[in-house]
């Protein structure tokens, strides 16, 4: 799928679904919070959050005084939509519009986040991309979470890439070292539930 046509995909999605009837919404991403704070920074440190859409992890963050948030997406329409829900709020994060294989980072982060966004990149065409972005703008730690070898073959009608502690920290070695890895069962707003592997990393020396 070319950026154009998975662009215009996501922005159906975010279009025509309220976030009750897609399968990622979280009322609270506590599994993404707990590996944010396990690398104990200050509440300066600054955030990306990769693929974020409307997720509600930038109002935990904003709740707990984290001061520099930047949530990207390839949907304007998620990110519209998160802007809403956050009111005011919204005003103290930087919100992104772009493919994240596409992206030009400006800045480099502290903490790289990414709940379900990695695992839509299927091609290695795509994870290189990815990876190229990800060693120039993680400066710090990064946080990621797909779909484990036990979890969906596929998410909004699109084909997912599964991995398990080893496969996926094999992505990241060139750059990360792996801190450690969690399974989680996320149940759905629709009571289905999806087995994901999130794992934590810290920038090679």
């Amino acid at each position: 799928m070319d950026n154009t046509t998975n662009k215009n995909h996501w922005e159906t999605v975010y279009e025509t679904k309220s976030p009750e009837q897609v399968s990622w919404t979280q009322e609270v991403p506590q599994t993404s919070l707990d590996l944010i704070s396990s690398f104990g920074l200050g509440k300066n440190a600054s955030i990306i959050d990769i693929g974020g859409g409307d997720s509600r992890l930038v109002d935990c963050l904003l709740e707990q005084g984290y001061e520099d948030i930047t949530v990207l997406d390839i949907s304007e329409k998620a990110l519209e939509r998160a802007k809403r829900r956050l009111g005011k709020q919204a005003e103290k994060v930087k919100w992104l519009v772009s493919d994240v294989t596409a992206f030009k980072p400006h800045q480099t982060y502290d903490i790289w986040h990414d709940r379900a966004a990695f695992h839509f990149l299927t091609t290695p065409t795509q994870l290189s991309a990815y990876l190229d972005v990800a060693q120039q703008a993680a400066s710090g730690f990064l946080a990621v979470g797909t779909f484990s070898t036990n979890g969906p073959t596929k998410c909004s009608g699109l084909e997912i890439r599964q991995y398990n502690e080893q496969t996926l920290a094999l992505q990241f070695e060139p750059y990360f070292d792996k801190l450690s890895c969690r399974m989680e069962d996320h149940i759905t707003p629709f009571n289905t539930v999806q087995n994901f592997i999130f794992c934590s990393f810290k920038r090679k020396e």
